[in-house]
C-alpha cells in the first residue's frame, strides 16, 4: 500500500512531518484506496502526511477501492489501517460491510469482523462472523457464513476458502433453494466439501446426503450441478424411469451437452429389462432468424415376439422427427415438423421418450400476414398409428371391388401437396361496403379408395387418384342504421371453383369423367336486426329479431366431384346465420333459404350477464343442397335436409366472476326431440376449480350410426392447505354407463420442489382390446432437475 493519509480534519503533528505514534481518530472519515496507496477524502481544510518512502510509489488508480467508516485509526508500529463503525468498502462492483476491518499492510490482507456483509459483481451475498481477504479480494477465508445469490440458492458452512478468485471451498456446508422464511427449507443437501468454480460455472458436492423434511433420503458420495446462474452446461440430467408390460422396467439417463451458446446435443441411453437399449438423440441449433431441431430415436428389440400381432413385431424400430422455422422477412415465416416411423405403434410404444414433437401429422409451411392480407400454404402427409384390422364380417364393408374397412388404412391416407389459402381484405370500400377475396388452392394423391356402405349404398371418405381444385370468392357486405334502430346489412358473394381430376377410380361411379370441371356460385342477400333496449336499476336488457334471405342457384355436380374439406356438417346456434353452412369449399349451398331468430341478453352494471339465442332456418326455394347426398352423404340427418329444419338455441351465463354455465342444442322439428345438445360449465369458488362438460348425439341412420351417444367429462383441482392439491378427470359414458376414462392424483408444488403423482385408467377403446391402466410419478428439484417414473399394464377384460 501507499503512504499517504490525508484526515478530514486537524490531526496532532510531531516535528516536521510525521504524526503522532497514537491512533489517529475522526468522527467521520472516508478514504479512497488506489492499489498503494489510501487516501481519505477530504474538505478542504486538510493535511497530508508523509508516512514513509514508499509515497513515492505510483498509485494504481484503475480499480479504486473507496472506504467509508465512523472511525479510522492508522497503528504506525504494526503498520495496520482499522476501520470500526459502519464500514462499507467499494472496490471493483465488490460491497464490503462490516462492523470493523483490519486491512495490514505487511501481509496485504483485510480482516472484517461483525455483520459482515460481502457483495460480489455476480450478485452473490455472503453474511459471515469473521472473513478474510486479500487486498484484491481474489483470495480469502471466511468462518460462519451464507451465502444468498441472485437466484434465490442459499449456502450455509462452518467455514469457506476463496482462491485463485474463482473457486470457493465450503466445509461442513448444506445446499438449497429457497427465500429466506421463518420456517426450514423442505429439502437441501448437506455436504462434507461444496466446491463452487465460476470458471467451469459447476457445483461440486462431495460426501453429499439430500434431506427431505428434515430427514435423508438419499446419500451421494459425489455429483456435481451446473451453477444455477447457468441455463445451458454440459453434464448428466437426471434419469426417468419407466416400467410397461411389453418392454419390462428402464432408465432413461440423458446427458447433455452444451456444445455452443447456439446449439446444443442430448444423449438419451434407456436400458429396458425385456426389449434392450432404446437409444436417442436431440439436436437443437439457434439462428437470428429461426431455429430447428432434429430428435432420432431406434431400438433393436431382443423380443419383437412381446408385440406380435401389431407392426412393432420386427427386430429393428426406429422414428426421426425434425421441426423448424425461420422468418423471411418482417411478415414471412416458413417451416417444417416431420416424423417417420418404421411402424405405426412406434408412437405408441416408446411414447414415454418424448421424440421432439414426433405425431401422424407432418407438414411443410409458408405463411405471410399483413393488417389486411394473410397468405397461408402447407402440405401434409399422414403416418397413422391405427393397425389394420379387418373383418370380412364388418356390416359397413364396401359392395364391389374396395378395400374393406379397417384394411389398407395407411393407403387411404392423403398426401396433399399444397393446400394454399389466401385472404385479402380490401381496405377501400366499394359502392360503401366492404369487399374480401378468399381463395384456396387444394391438391392432393391418395392411393386407395376409402368407401364403406350405409343401408345397402356405398360412401367414400376419399377417393384413389389426385385431385386439384382452384377456388376464389368475393364477398360484400354494408351495414345500414335507419332513426329508429333498425340495422339492415345487404350483401352478396360469388364462388368458383375449377377441378383437375386425374386418375380416379373408376369404380366410384358417380364421379365426373371429365379432367377439368368448372362450378359458380352466385349469391345475394339481406340481414335484418331490430334490437330493443330497455333499461332498469342494475342493468339494462336487448331483445333483438334476426332475420337473413340468401337468393342463389341450385348447387351444381352434387356427388360429381371429390368432397375432401367439407365432410362435417354442424348445425347450431352458432351456424345459424352463416350464410353457407358447409365447413369447406367442395360443397356449396344452392337455393333460397331464409334463417330466423331471437336473440336476447341481459346485462348487470357489475359484469354479469345471460345470453340466449332461438331459431330455426328454412328452405324457400330451388334444390335444398342438404337433402342431395354427396359421394359421403355427410348431410344425411344434419338437421338442414328438410324444408324447413331443426330447431336451435343457445343459453350462456357468465357471473364475470369465476362462473360460467352455457350451451347450444338442436331439437327434432317433428316432436321436438334433442337431436344434439352440448352443455358446459367451468368455476372456481375458494381453493376449487372445476369443468364439467355434457355432450349428447341422437342416432344417425344415414350417417350409419345406430346408437345414441351421451358422455359426461368433468375434471376438478382442489387446492389444498399451502402448496397441495389434488385433481381429477372422469369421462363416463351415460348410455352404457360404463367409466371411459379417468384419473386422480395428488400433487404438490413450491419455489424449490414439486412432485406430482396420478393414476388413471383408459377404456375408450370399448371393443374387446384391453383396459390401459397409467401410474404417472414426477419429482422435481429447482436446479436439480426433474424425475419421472411412469408405468402401464393392459387387462385382458375392458370393462374391468
Amino acid at each position: 500500500m501507499g503512504s499517504a493519509l490525508i484526515l478530514k480534519q486537524k490531526i496532532k503533528r510531531v516535528g516536521a512531518g510525521c504524526v503522532s505514534p497514537e491512533y489517529l481518530r475522526t468522527v467521520s472519515a472516508v478514504a479512497l484506496l488506489c492499489g498503494a496507496g489510501l487516501a481519505v477524502l477530504s474538505a478542504p481544510a486538510v493535511a497530508q502526511i508523509d508516512l514513509s518512502q514508499s509515497a513515492q510509489q505510483a498509485v494504481d488508480t484503475s480499480q479504486p477501492m473507496l472506504l467509508e467508516a465512523k472511525e479510522l485509526r492508522y497503528d504506525f508500529d504494526n503498520d495496520v489501517i482499522i476501520a470500526t463503525g459502519s464500514v462499507e468498502i467499494y472496490f471493483d462492483n465488490y460491497t464490503l460491510l462490516a462492523d470493523r476491518v483490519t486491512y495490514n499492510r505487511k501481509d496485504g490482507k483485510f480482516s472484517a469482523h461483525g455483520n459482515v456483509e460481502m457483495t460480489e459483481p455476480d450478485g452473490n451475498l455472503i453474511l459471515a462472523d469473521n472473513l478474510t481477504l486479500s487486498d484484491d479480494f481474489s483470495e480469502g477465508f471466511v468462518n460462519a457464513l451464507q451465502i444468498d445469490t441472485p437466484q434465490f440458492t442459499h449456502f450455509v458452512a462452518e467455514s469457506a476458502e476463496r482462491s485463485n478468485d474463482n473457486v470457493t471451498t465450503l466445509r461442513n456446508g448444506t445446499y438449497s433453494v429457497y427465500k429466506k422464511a421463518p420456517k426450514p427449507p423442505l429439502w437441501r443437501i448437506k455436504s462434507t466439501t461444496i466446491i463452487h468454480n465460476q470458471q467451469k460455472q459447476r457445483i461440486y458436492f462431495e460426501g453429499a446426503s439430500i434431506e427431505l423434511f428434515g430427514n435423508t433420503i438419499a446419500k451421494i458420495p459425489y455429483f456435481s450441478i451446473a451453477d444455477p446462474s447457468v441455463g445451458r452446461k454440459s453434464g448428466f440430467l437426471l434419469p426417468r424411469f419407466v416400467t410397461k408390460n411389453r418392454l419390462g422396467f428402464g432408465a432413461a439417463i440423458p446427458y447433455y451437452w452444451s456444445l455452443s451458446p447456439t446449439y446444443d446435443l442430448t444423449v438419451t441411453l434407456t436400458p429396458l429389462t425385456q426389449q434392450g437399449v432404446l437409444g436417442q438423440l436431440d439436436w437443437r441449433q439457434q439462428f437470428d432468424t429461426g431455429s430447428y431441431n432434429v430428435s432420432l430415436g431406434g431400438i433393436s428389440q431382443a423380443d419383437p415376439s412381446a408385440f406380435n400381432g401389431s407392426s412393432g413385431d420386427v427386430r429393428g424400430r426406429f422414428i426421426v422427427n425434425t421441426d423448424g422455422s425461420f422468418d423471411l422477412s418482417q411478415r414471412w415465416e416458413a417451416g417444417w415438423d416431420i416424423t417417420y416411423a418404421t411402424d405405426r405403434a412406434f408412437r405408441e410404444d416408446y411414447g414415454f421418450a418424448r421424440f421432439g414433437s414426433a405425431q401422424e401429422v407432418s407438414k411443410l409451411f409458408l405463411n405471410g400476414q399483413t393488417k389486411r392480407n394473410l397468405f397461408d400454404a402447407n402440405a401434409y402427409a399422414f403416418q397413422i398409428s391405427q393397425e389394420d384390422n379387418p373383418s370380412p364380417t364388418q356390416p359397413m364393408n364396401p359392395i364391389g371391388p374396395f378395400s374393406q374397412v379397417n384394411a389398407d388404412l395407411q393407403e387411404k391416407q392423403p398426401f396433399v401437396h399444397p393446400v394454399i389459402d389466401n385472404a385479402i381484405y380490401f381496405e377501400k370500400s366499394v359502392v360503401g361496403g366492404q369487399l374480401n377475396y378468399d381463395g384456396n388452392l387444394t391438391s392432393l394423391t391418395r392411393q386407395t379408395t376409402d368407401a364403406f356402405s350405409v343401408n345397402g349404398q356405398n360412401r367414400f371418405r376419399g377417393v384413389e387418384g389426385t385431385f386439384s381444385r382452384l377456388s376464389a370468392n368475393l364477398t360484400w357486405q354494408r351495414t345500414l342504421i335507419d332513426p329508429i334502430g333498425q340495422v339492415f346489412t345487404p350483401f352478396a358473394y360469388a364462388k368458383t371453383n375449377l377441378y383437375f381430376l386425374a386418375n380416379a377410380d373408376d369404380n366410384v361411379t358417380a364421379l365426373s369423367d371429365e379432367s377439368v370441371v368448372f362450378r359458380g356460385m352466385p349469391a345475394i342477400g339481406l340481414e335484418y336486426r331490430y334490437p330493443f333496449l330497455a333499461t332498469f336499476n342494475g342493468g339494462n336488457q336487448v331483445i333483438e329479431p334476426i332475420a337473413q334471405i340468401i337468393v342463389r342457384p341450385n348447387e351444381a355436380e352434387i356427388g360429381e366431384l371429390p368432397n375432401e374439406d367439407a365432410q362435417s356438417i354442424v348445425f347450431d346456434a352458432s351456424t345459424l346465420f352463416e350464410w353457407d353452412k358447409f365447413s369447406g369449399f367442395d360443397r356449396n349451398e344452392g337455393g333460397t333459404r331464409a334463417n330466423l331468430g331471437l336473440q336476447y341478453k341481459l346485462q348487470f352494471d357489475k359484469g354479469s350477464f345471460i345470453s340466449g339465442l332461438f331459431g330455426r332456418s328454412f328452405q324457400l326455394a330451388g334444390q335444398n343442397s342438404y337433402s342431395v347426398p354427396g359421394i359421403l352423404d355427410s348431410t344425411g340427418d344434419s338437421g338442414l335436409q328438410t324444408a324447413g329444419s331443426d330447431y336451435v338455441t343457445s343459453l350462456y351465463f357468465d357471473t364475470n366472476t369465476g362462473f360460467r354455465v352455457g350451451g347450444n342444442a338442436r331439437f327434432s322439428e317433428h316432436d321436438f326431440g334433442v337431436e344434439r345438445a352440448e352443455v358446459s360449465a367451468s368455476g372456481r369458488y375458494g381453493p376449487a376449480s372445476t369443468v364439467l362438460s355434457y355432450a349428447y348425439l341422437a342416432e344417425r341412420p344415414d350417417a350409419g350410426i345406430d346408437e345414441q351417444r351421451s358422455e359426461l367429462v368433468g375434471a376438478l383441482n382442489l387446492n389444498l392447505q399451502e402448496n397441495w392439491r389434488v385433481f381429477g378427470s372422469l369421462r363416463y359414458d351415460m348410455i352404457n354407463e360404463n367409466i371411459v376414462q379417468d384419473t386422480v392424483g395428488l400433487g404438490y408444488d413450491d419455489e424449490g420442489f414439486s412432485a406430482s403423482l396420478s393414476y388413471g385408467e383408459d377404456r375408450s377403446r370399448n371393443n374387446g382390446e384391453p383396459v390401459e391402466r397409467i401410474f404417472f410419478f414426477r419429482f422435481g428439484l429447482r436446479t436439480i432437475g426433474d424425475t419421472s417414473l411412469s408405468t402401464s399394464t393392459s387387462d385382458s377384460s375392458p370393462n374391468d
